[in-house]
């Protein structure tokens, strides 16, 4: 099986830490490694590094190879430009479909956290073999839902088909996107939902039909890249071709109106969380709701349920804090309650044209 890990968002939920220059996946948030490195870290005692492909922005290549030396270089897909993670995984698809046409894929994303090692691994294996050998073509994985969360995907299960080692397998029933709050409390209510991760395997082949089905006109472009590959005007191709492809979800061109038809849906507790926002990533290292979680040189007094993240030399002092988040940089510090973190994208935005904007 192939590996394919997205490494190419910008994250600006993490601002100040994660910056267009300097996303997420790159830094340090967790320890002394990037996501990045986490997520081969967790891959590499099962799958060979000569079986993983990385998927980023041209921008950040030079940062990208320097993290990851067991990789091979030829392995390093890298985009032109932003066109959304539609096109993205398209791209992929296609030019991988040229190498391995029906071998399993697995797509990840570089900017999660998973706890259980071992049961990420096992998961993805048994994704293979649902390929392999169930005629699966397409697998979803989902995590056990910790609580009613507004912010993900959520898969709606069908009917159990079998059970290993922890993880169960179910046939697929639908897709849904980011629901409101009493929504997702009635889809954690129940056992047949769980969230949905991004994370799936399936074969080159059969992505390239999807497109070919549900998005024609991209579907051609890619068609016209994919034949450039491995010859001498792939990257001149790639450039023209690649940035008039339509900026469109992934979900919204391919999911939404893929057949349920052999789709299967692997369900288990990874200890998976997206860290992509700080109110998530405090979710996701505390043990309870009202632990403070720090980093660098931070003093509490009279604090629960906070954040403080100290990237300085300067000692971070908080006192009679509740809920709150602080994230100080050398050239930004960020206080905000953990309800206000959807508004940070938002300011990030907002520092374009101004005096500011280099900070973005």
């Amino acid at each position: 099986m192939k590996i394919l890990i997205f490494a190419g968002g910008v994250g600006t939920r993490l601002w100040p830490l994660s910056r267009k220059n300097t996303p997420k996946q790159f830094g340090q948030i967790i320890g002394d490694k990037s996501t990045l490195q986490q997520t081969i870290d967790r891959l590499t005692p099962e799958f060979d590094p000569k079986d993983i492909f990385i998927a980023t922005g041209v921008q950040y290549k030079e940062t990208v190879i320097s993290q990851l030396h067991k990789i091979p270089q030829e392995n390093f897909i890298f985009e032109p430009t932003m066109r959304d993670v539609g096109p993205a995984i398209g791209l992929n698809a296609f030019l991988l479909a040229k190498l391995h046409p029906d071998e399993p894929i697995a797509i990840l994303w570089s900017d999660h956290m998973v706890k259980n090692h071992v049961m990420f691994r096992h998961v993805l294996r048994l994704a293979e073999e649902s390929i392999i050998k169930y005629d699966a073509n397409f697998v979803f994985i989902g995590q056990e839902p910790r609580f009613a969360n507004q912010n993900l995907g959520w898969i709606k299960l069908g009917e159990k088909i079998k059970e290993e080692n922890g993880a169960e397998i179910y046939e697929f029933n639908k897709l849904l996107y980011r629901p409101k709050l009493e929504e997702a409390e009635q889809y954690f209510s129940v056992d047949n939902y769980v969230w949905n991760l991004g994370y799936f395997v399936t074969t080159p082949r059969f992505l390239v039909s999807l497109f070919k089905e549900h998005a024609p006109d991209m579907y051609s472009k890619l068609l016209e890249i994919q034949d450039a590959y491995q010859t001498p005007e792939f990257e001149k191709v790639l450039h023209s071709v690649y940035s008039t492809l339509d900026k469109i979800s992934f979900d919204d061109a391919i999911l939404v109106k893929m057949s349920p038809k052999n789709v299967f849906v692997i369900s288990t507790d990874l200890g998976w969380s997206d860290i992509g926002a700080w109110d998530a990533l405090k979710e996701a290292l505390a043990e309870s709701s009202e632990e403070n979680i720090t980093k660098g040189k931070v003093l509490l007094e009279d604090t629960v349920d906070s954040l403080v993240f100290n990237y300085t030399d300067q000692l971070s002092v908080g006192i009679d804090l509740k809920e709150m988040l602080v994230i100080n940089t050398d050239d930004v510090l960020l206080v905000c309650p953990k309800s206000s973190v959807p508004k940070i994208k938002k300011l990030v935005e907002n520092l374009k044209g101004t005096s500011h904007e280099h900070l973005a």
